[in-house]
């Protein structure tokens, strides 16, 4: 992450919350350290949930049905997001080797590699069968055809791009441009820049409406989540969090947004921040571990997962009663995480180690569209 903290100079905040994400303090322990909901609160859900442990170079899979480590896949240099496909049979993980990766999820193997733009960010895979990677470090975003990573071209859209997500229907793409402070607009037909919408400092991550018409994100200065028509490209509402947050993500309905409230690493947060996306205001915080980075809800909407990148674990969160049923000891510096219906895959053993060809060139060099 060398490179995305240079290019994040300008935007302190969140630099140091960046840079946090692989410094946390080692937790041994693979079981789950449990915290029990009250009476009748706790609702299974079952799936797999894959963390990005950026600091110990890992990814962890996680029981959803159990709250207990499934597998431990090794063998990823310093992979900051994770994001399982659409159809749940790959999972994708960038690497800051300059990277991105296709992983079989029912092997722990790798199906693809290829190489990415400098400091890759975050990735996502669309409806329409390509796979895009943020590339914080030299502005641009990489586009692929999925599952096999054969490039097709970039974009480029300057500042330092980080987060990125689809609307439902892949009719647009949304990216959180961290050091220009906006919100950037891609056509996915065409793989062009459609636009910026200014927001404020520091943007990480964006979470999109099913149809494409809002966009949330966490800005730092003050530490807040904005609300975003995209349609009329500005800014209609803001709620204040608890620290400057990261990553935010929508329930399955879309009234409420959560906020990954992760602060420093001299000054961490410790809350997950629930916002009605309709009034923009904060209905109320659930305590989580330190430095709260990133989270994810499951489709029923009952179940969320927050990586606490300081502390090295998850924290399983009951959203209807705002309460904790689990923490989850993982990989150092955990940071993206990703939720799919599958079951883990079984295996005879807990751990996998990835065989990982060698790439050339190191950086993706193509044509970018603007």
């Amino acid at each position: 992450m060398n490179i995305r903290l240079v290019a994040a100079a300008a935007v302190v905040t969140l630099a140091a919350a960046l840079a946090g994400c692989s410094g946390a303090t080692t937790v041994s322990s693979n079981q789950p350290l449990t915290t029990t909901a009250p009476a009748g609160t706790s609702r299974v859900v079952s799936g797999s949930v894959w963390v990005a442990d950026e600091g110990g170079e890992s990814l962890t899979v996680v029981d959803a049905a159990t709250n207990t480590v499934a597998m431990t896949v090794t063998g990823i240099k310093g992979p900051h997001n994770v994001q399982v496909g659409r159809a749940g049979a790959t999972v994708y993980a960038v690497s800051d080797s300059n990277t991105v990766m296709a992983i079989d999820a029912a092997t722990y193997t790798v199906a693809a590699v290829a190489a990415t733009g400098s400091a890759p960010a975050h990735v996502i895979e669309v409806p329409n069968g390509k796979v895009y990677v943020s590339n914080s470090g030299d502005g641009t975003v990489s586009v692929y055809q999925a599952r096999g990573l054969e490039a097709t071209g970039r974009i480029d859209l300057g500042g330092m791009p980080h987060g990125l997500r689809p609307a439902a229907g892949g009719s647009l793409i949304v990216v959180a441009n961290t050091m220009a402070g906006t919100v950037d607009l891609i056509d996915p037909a065409n793989d062009r820049f459609l636009g910026s919408v200014p927001v404020g400092p520091g943007p990480a991550q964006v979470a999109v409406t099913a149809d494409g018409r809002y966009a949330y994100a966490g800005i730092t200065d003050p530490p807040a989540v904005v609300k975003v028509d995209l349609t009329a490209r500005k800014v209609v509402g803001t709620a204040q969090v608890s620290a400057s947050p990261v990553q935010v993500y929508l329930t399955p309905d879309e009234t409420t947004v959560l906020s990954a409230d992760q602060g420093t690493a001299e000054k961490p947060g410790h809350a997950l921040s629930v916002i009605d996306t309709a009034a923009m205001t904060v209905r109320g915080t659930v305590g989580t571990g330190s430095g709260p980075h990133g989270v994810v809800i499951d489709t029923s909407g009952t179940r969320a997962w927050v990586t606490n990148t300081y502390d090295n674990t998850v924290s399983v969160i009951d959203l209807p009663s705002r309460s904790i049923v689990a923490t989850i000891a993982v990989g150092t510096g955990p940071s993206g995480i990703s939720y799919t219906s599958r079951p883990p895959a079984a295996s005879g053993t807990t751990t996998a180690t990835l065989k990982v060809p060698a790439q050339s060139p190191s950086v993706q060099d193509h044509t970018a569209h603007h």
